[in-house]
């Protein structure tokens, strides 16, 4: 499969400014975008995606006709969405209104206006996942691991599977909650797990305080991914023995230097 880069890279721009189109164009085509379609409203992104399949889009948040949480919605029950990228460029800010899209597996949310520092970050995280990077540690390589993702989320779970998957990944086993997991982590080895903190039935922090007291796997390494903001909840979390913690939406690139700084240490 050939590797998408700048020249090939397709984007579907979905802005209801006339102007913030024409800004936002002007950003990406700087960078070198050549294949790029926009659309005004949701219905008209809807439209776009019979005939145009984007590998990334590039979506404001509010629409006449609906949010981008709706758009991400349509999107992931169209079949030939499934493997696009998100990003979103927005000035909402509200942790409320943005959850969905967080739990969404989007890539990147841009404030309006965006730096090109920050737009350049957004593009290379879309290569990273786009483009399969084998890891190699010490000899030991992703096919050789086992990992373990937890999320309640159906579209974050198949998200970070395909971040792992990117990194040449072949064993990976899925949970909705921790309660779910326990049972995966009492029948099958893993050499990492990797879950969200807020989920029904148990969540990350119980999830991680089973391992490390009562699992045979108690020195496991623990990832966890969340959008949760309350700083003495994640503080809370941080002292239940997990390895690292890292924001929704991550930077894969990101994820990937956790993953090799945590196996790298793992004996």
């Amino acid at each position: 499969m050939q590797n998408i880069d700048i020249n090939n890279l397709a984007i579907l721009l979905i802005e209801p400014s006339a102007m913030q189109r024409k800004v936002i164009r002007r950003r990406l085509e700087k960078f070198g975008i050549q294949n790029l379609a926009e659309a005004e409203t949701v219905a008209q992104a809807i439209e776009k995606c019979q005939t145009f399949t984007p590998d990334l889009v590039c979506s404001a948040y509010y629409f006449e006709d609906g949010t981008a949480t709706d758009l991400v919605q349509r999107f992931n029950q169209m079949e030939s969405m499934v493997e696009s990228l998100f990003i979103l460029v927005s000035s909402e800010y509200r942790g409320n209104e943005l959850e969905i899209i967080r739990q969404s597996g989007v890539i990147a949310i841009l404030p309006k206006p965006f730096t090109g520092e920050q737009l350049k970050s957004a593009l290379d995280s879309t290569f990273s996942l786009l483009n399969p990077q084998e890891i190699n540690i010490d000899g030991v390589y992703g096919e050789d691991l086992s990992v373990l993702i937890v999320d309640d989320s159906d579209t974050a779970r198949k998200h970070l599977k395909r971040v792992f998957e990117n990194c040449g990944v072949e064993q990976i086993k899925l949970a909705c909650n921790g309660e779910e997991a326990i049972h995966l982590v009492e029948e099958n080895e893993f050499d990492l797990v990797v879950t969200d903190l807020n989920m029904p039935v148990m969540d990350g922090k119980e999830l991680t305080e089973f391992i490390r007291n009562f699992s045979n796997q108690q020195d496991v390494p623990i990832l966890m991914v969340t959008s949760e903001q309350n700083d003495s909840k994640l503080q809370a979390v941080q002292n239940s023995g997990i390895n690292s913690l890292c924001d929704k939406p991550f930077d894969p690139t990101t994820v990937k230097q956790l993953i090799h700084s945590l196996l790298s240490n793992y004996d």
